[in-house]
């Protein structure tokens, strides 16, 4: 198994599928097998598409445990002091021209593609986009409004933009746009819907973990990724050691070094006590 020689010193996990179970929870043994982590010096981060005003809610799930990189890579939040007091770390966000060149060249290539947009704490979506998403969006307005240069979108930095389509399938959908927009912007999906989620060019779950390792002077091989949807392939790919969830988008199952049990069976927690007595067991000999 790639990797499996190195002693591990960060875990990256995505949430939604793989260490959050399918009612949105974290059970005390996930929590429990966190902590016991961080204490043995291995950091946590939490990798996901969600947004950074969703991380109260995760960060009270993990009793503040580790550091979030939010939107497919494009902020990262330290969640150290706990729901109300987590603060930006990184953003990386889509520029205002970017943006409305994605939302004219997907508009072109799928006709019926309504948008979301996510800023660092604002959400504004169309008046066509379902009901998707936890919380009431701040305006109903057409995207281009919002991402116009005297729009609203100005008011603070544009991390995502949510792209949906009630009739495409959701890999074909993936693959059109990716073929649309080209290297204007980084598209993905974690989604069961055909759902798409555009960050900036080259912002992904991967690239903005490799830089906060860079940054702590971690190479990937001391990595290891668990994730359960396309838009974790690259980080797994990217990482010493990856393990793909038991409940996991087959083509997640194809890229991931390992595997483990699904979410619903703390998969996650599983592997990071395997972990853990392996490095109890080195200290040992």
């Amino acid at each position: 198994m790639p990797g499996a020689s190195v002693p591990p010193r960060l875990i990256a996990t995505d949430l939604d599928g793989t260490l959050l179970h399918s009612g949105g929870t974290v059970s005390e043994r996930t929590v429990a097998a966190l902590a016991a982590a961080e204490r043995a010096g291995i950091e946590v981060f939490f990798v996901t598409g969600r947004p950074a005003r969703w991380m109260d809610a995760v960060s009270d799930h993990v009793h503040g445990h580790g550091l979030a990189i939010c939107g497919n890579g494009a902020a990262v939040v330290d969640l150290h002091g706990g729901p109300g007091a987590h603060r930006f770390v990184k953003v990386r966000a889509l520029e205002l021209d970017d943006a409305l060149d994605v939302v004219r060249l997907l508009r072109d290539a799928a006709p019926g593609t309504v948008y979301a947009i996510e800023q660092t704490y604002g959400f504004h979506q169309e008046p066509e986009y379902p009901k998707l998403h936890m919380e009431v969006p701040d305006t109903l307005t057409p995207a281009e409004k919002i991402l116009a240069p005297d729009g609203i979108g100005g008011a603070e930095p544009v991390l995502k933009i949510l792209a949906y389509h009630a009739e495409l399938d959701p890999d074909a959908f993936l693959t059109l746009a990716r073929l649309a927009i080209g290297d204007r912007a980084t598209v993905t999906r974690s989604s069961p819907s055909a759902l798409l989620e555009i960050s900036a060019a080259g912002v992904s779950k991967a690239s903005t973990l490799a830089l906060c390792c860079a940054e702590r002077g971690i190479s990937h091989e001391e990595v290891v990724a668990f994730g359960d949807m396309p838009n974790d392939i690259e980080m797994l790919t990217w990482a010493g050691r990856s393990y793909a969830m038991g409940n996991a988008h087959p083509d997640v199952l194809a890229a991931a070094s390992d595997h483990t049990a699904g979410n619903d069976e703390d998969g996650v927690a599983q592997v990071i006590e395997q972990l853990l007595a392996e490095r109890e067991q080195r200290r040992e000999r």
